[in-house]
């Protein structure tokens, strides 16, 4: 079984809470630089960049990090992963980096991240933000924005769903189980 969580108008009123939630903590967008984690946290973190600059009307630097690199499950793939690469053009050093990724499940993504970043340079501070918090942590991390908090169980998958890839922006809950669709 699959359902909707979030649809197309929540999605964009979800952007926009956490690009505010993100200025008012930051006071303003000053410091402040944006990197997606590949994939779909590289079109979130487009858009938060756009909605920041709708805004405050000050562009926002934005990289991208492919964190394949870094994952600690790189030896069990059974495939040749797929590099999309690391595009970052600014100086990370004493910069407030917002750190964007779709789904927070278990942490090892973003712990990918932050050795990958902590590699690239040393930021003021590294702040995390989600669309969705699932829950399940294997690794002590937490967002500092969450887009929605949706607690899961272990045989459901959480798919966010994104225009630029997807046909449509969305977020989905669907069942793992036998019989679900």
């Amino acid at each position: 079984m699959t359902r909707k969580i979030i649809d197309e108008i929540g999605f964009g009123r979800t952007l926009t809470r956490l690009a505010h939630e993100i200025l008012e903590r930051n006071k303003g967008a000053g410091n402040i630089a944006i990197i997606g984690i590949r994939t779909r946290g590289e079109y979130l973190a487009k858009r938060i960049a756009d909605i920041i600059f709708s805004i405050e009307k000050k562009e926002i630097k934005i990289g991208l990090l492919d964190i394949t690199l870094y994952r600690d499950d790189l030896k069990e793939i059974q495939y040749q992963p797929l590099l999309k690469g690391t595009e970052i053009d600014f100086d990370l050093n004493k910069k407030d980096i917002i750190l964007i990724d779709d789904v927070l499940f278990t942490g090892r993504t973003v712990r990918a991240a932050l050795d990958e970043l902590t590699d690239l340079g040393r930021p003021a501070s590294i702040q995390l933000a989600v669309l969705i918090d699932r829950g399940h942590r294997e690794l002590p991390i937490r967002a500092d924005f969450v887009g929605k908090n949706l607690p899961t169980s272990l045989d459901e998958e959480v798919k966010v769903l994104m225009k630029e890839i997807d046909p449509e922006d969305s977020v989905v809950l669907k069942s793992l189980k036998e019989g679900g669709n």
